[in-house]
């Protein structure tokens, strides 16, 4: 084992559950580290994709949906699936800890194998591939290095369906063959197609090297080695091991026949043969067995394996001796009535006993993982946990359903998967800030979002119709469609200064930002003030752009006001002093000139609340009832 702790990811915590404690191995196409699984407390396998693919959305996207697949195989000769995820850079298959050494460690050590020690371990390999042929799935890359010999002897087949994930990365699509070369069957090497019979044939492939302690091709190149696969047909295992029975012979040729249609139909097929096999060779023991021969590995009983039952019959015994002088027995026929009877009860009893027995499936669904993985154990289930999914309802490490579902009756002892709960799906609020209206809702959208309010405010430090802010804001996590409100920047408002003495309005329009230019006219209306602007009120403009506001022309005011019309005013001798507003809140100003007897219009210039001018001017005289404006 490999704990190399210049290893970046030794001691990282990926996805917040899995602690990678150390590696273990490392391929050509992921690296294998041993990683606690903090949420359940179990050890784990976890196989690191390496940065080349992971970096390939077409990859990861195919990836995602092997690993799935994979994880729905239930085989006691498959490796385990938990789960899969990515956690930035990283994406990773979560899986069964399997502690021992793979087939090609045992070949390193030990070299060749007996044929019936082969073909035990060839017979739980082909169990598996035979139940992933089944189920629909292609291995793509059987080779002795996927191949595990557990501790106490168990065989277990890995990676399933990697190789074909990988078929979706560029790589294919460039010319490189996927699979191991060694192994790889004619017709992957010419068309790059692969089926369950491209599986049997590296199975035979990986038989005659068991046997004879070497592969049956070799050469300078990998595409040399890959020619012979093509045009040559695999040797006799017995040619270059004397002594190899024909059983064996006949084997691998039926499966690396050059041709798919003249191989077993499938790893089942294949299975059939080799069990077959194993029951006719003899059994090696005492002073014939091999030297350095290790302890058998256990593989299933091939009778079990293939469902069958035999019935052997006692060969007849030899005939009755000649009869003596002794009386002849006569039987009693109470004990044998009775003997019978008993002979039935027992068959019953064993029959009733033998029967399954059915248990409802415990309701598990809300419950935290662990705590349920626990109960239904007790209750003699046996558990499987599969890979998570997102719930907006169950919360985080709670059991979101189960299959079979709750209160379905089942076989005791059978296997109920626990579906966990990821909690709500949450994404990152995109940064938008200084994007056009257009790109952030682009944003949003890929983010999985959905866009609110959009709110439009004057802002001279942002520069026109981009987006000043988000709520909520970038970088919080939010649950997926969750609407996001954006701020975008108006630039510069056109106040509306209609009405303003004419020095007042231009001095606040120069203030905020505009270059203003004044055109006099003769008006009737009061001296001095604005009767037109351009741009119009609420305009919005660039900081610098020009401002033309158009006053009538000043004559003297006080020669007007005495003079001039007033259409508000009835009674010319209720005149009252306009007291002073300016710079007191609007509500409390619009209160005290009320009080005076005056009506009130108030004009926004801005949102500060407060009063900036007022016309007629402080301190000027005007009759009871007359308006007085009011600039905020």
């Amino acid at each position: 084992m490999d704990t190399t702790t210049a290893d970046p990811l030794v001691g990282r915590l990926l996805d917040g559950r899995y602690r990678i404690e150390s590696r273990i191995a490392r391929g050509g196409m992921a690296t294998v580290y041993l990683a606690l699984d903090v949420r359940l407390d179990r050890t784990v396998a976890l196989k690191v994709m390496h940065r080349s693919l992971a970096e390939d959305p077409s990859f990861v996207r195919r990836f995602i949906g092997e690993a799935k697949s994979v994880a729905s195989l239930s085989h006691p000769n498959v490796v385990h699936v938990f789960d899969q995820g990515t956690d930035t850079d990283v994406v990773y298959l979560s899986m069964e800890y399997v502690p021992g050494k793979t087939l090609r460690d045992v070949l390193r050590e030990r070299g060749r194998l007996p044929a019936r020690e082969a073909l035990e371990v060839m017979i739980p390999v082909l169990a598996a591939l035979g139940a992933a042929h089944q189920a629909g799935m292609v291995h793509r890359d059987v080779k002795p290095e996927n191949v595990l010999l557990t501790d106490d002897g168990r065989v277990k087949v890995v990676d399933f369906g990697l190789a074909r994930a990988i078929e979706a990365t560029n790589q294919t699509r460039t010319g490189v063959m996927i699979g191991t070369i060694a192994y790889m069957a004619p017709e992957q090497v010419t068309t790059g197609a692969a089926d369950v019979r491209s599986d049997v044939y590296a199975a035979g492939i990986m038989l005659f090297e068991l046997v004879t302690g070497q592969q049956p091709y070799d050469g300078e190149t990998p595409m040399s080695v890959a020619y012979r696969h093509v045009h040559d047909t695999v040797p006799p295992p017995s040619s270059l091991v004397p002594g190899v029975p024909p059983l064996i012979d006949t084997l691998v040729a039926h499966a690396t026949a050059r041709e798919p249609r003249d191989r077993p139909a499938d790893a089942t097929a294949m299975l059939v043969q080799a069990v077959d096999a194993h029951r006719m060779l003899p059994r090696v023991t005492g002073a014939h067995s091999q030297p350095n021969q290790a302890p058998r590995y256990s593989a299933p009983n091939p009778t079990q394996v293939l469902q069958r039952t035999e019935v052997h019959t006692a060969p007849p015994g030899p005939p009755m001796p000649p009869a003596t002088g002794r009386k002849p027995f006569k039987p009693n026929w109470f004990l044998m009535v009775l003997a019978a009877v008993m002979v039935v009860a027992i068959a019953l009893t064993g029959w009733f006993f033998a029967q399954p027995k059915y248990v409802p499936v415990p309701d598990l669904v809300g419950k935290n993982v662990a705590l349920a993985e626990t109960s239904a154990a007790q209750l003699g289930f046996r558990v499987k946990v599969a890979a998570g999914q997102y719930n907006d309802k169950i919360g985080e490490g709670q059991v979101l359903s189960t299959d079979p579902v709750a209160k379905t009756d089942v076989e005791s002892g059978a296997v109920i998967t626990l579906v966990p709960s990821l909690g709500p799906k949450l994404v990152l609020v995109p940064k938008t800030e200084g994007m056009g209206e257009a790109d952030a809702r682009t944003a949003i959208a890929k983010a999985g979002l959905e866009v609110g309010q959009i709110r439009r405010t004057q802002n001279l430090q942002v520069a026109r119709n981009t987006v000043v802010n988000s709520q909520p804001d970038a970088g919080e996590k939010v649950k997926a469609g969750t609407k996001v409100d954006i701020t975008i920047s108006a630039g510069l408002v056109m106040p509306d200064v209609n009405g303003m003495p004419k020095d007042e309005a231009a001095n606040f329009l120069g203030q905020q930002g505009f270059q203003v230019q004044v055109n006099e006219v003769d008006d009737d209306a009061e001296p001095c003030t604005v009767i037109a602007q351009l741009p119009k009120a609420k305009a919005e403009v660039d900081k610098g752009a020009q401002a033309t506001i158009t006053v009538s022309r000043c004559q003297d005011f006080w020669q007007w006001f005495q003079h001039g019309e007033n259409d508000e005013a009835t009674d010319q001798s209720d005149n009252r002093l306009v007291p002073t507003v300016v710079g007191k809140n609007v509500n409390d100003a619009r209160a005290e000139l009320g009080q005076q007897g005056f009506h009130v219009k108030v004009r926004k210039l801005q949102h500060g609340g407060v009063v900036l001018f007022q016309r007629p001017l402080p301190n000027s005289e005007r009759p009871a009832g007359s308006t007085v404006y009011l600039w905020e």
